[in-house]
């Protein structure tokens, strides 16, 4: 039988929320990144004045999936799936390394 630890005393401090979240840095990169994408599809989705449907249509996927795209469902998407969107309503990705 497992017993449990009472909680630290000292509270722990993350870079992000993503850092918080997942076991390592990569996994946050990864976690920031598609969020980003996101952020900015939804964005152009809400400035072009598109329904869900709308921007279904000219995302290319399903409306059901534009509302996980809206709706922040960032384990949902791949980085290849938001660029294959992005790509759909004319724009280009780019990514910008920098130094940890």
């Amino acid at each position: 039988m497992k017993t449990s630890k009472a909680p630290a005393d000292k509270s722990e401090s993350y870079a992000s929320v993503w850092d918080a979240i997942v076991d390592t840095p990569e996994q946050a990169a990864n976690l920031r990144a598609r969020a980003e994408l996101m952020r900015q599809i939804a964005a152009i989705v809400k400035e072009s004045g598109w329904t869900q449907a709308e921007a279904a249509g000219q995302c290319g996927v399903t409306q059901p999936r534009m509302n996980d795209l809206l709706r922040g469902r960032v384990s949902r998407f791949s980085i290849d799936a938001l660029v294959n969107i992005a790509t759909a309503i004319g724009r280009t990705v780019h990514f910008d390394l920098q130094a940890a």
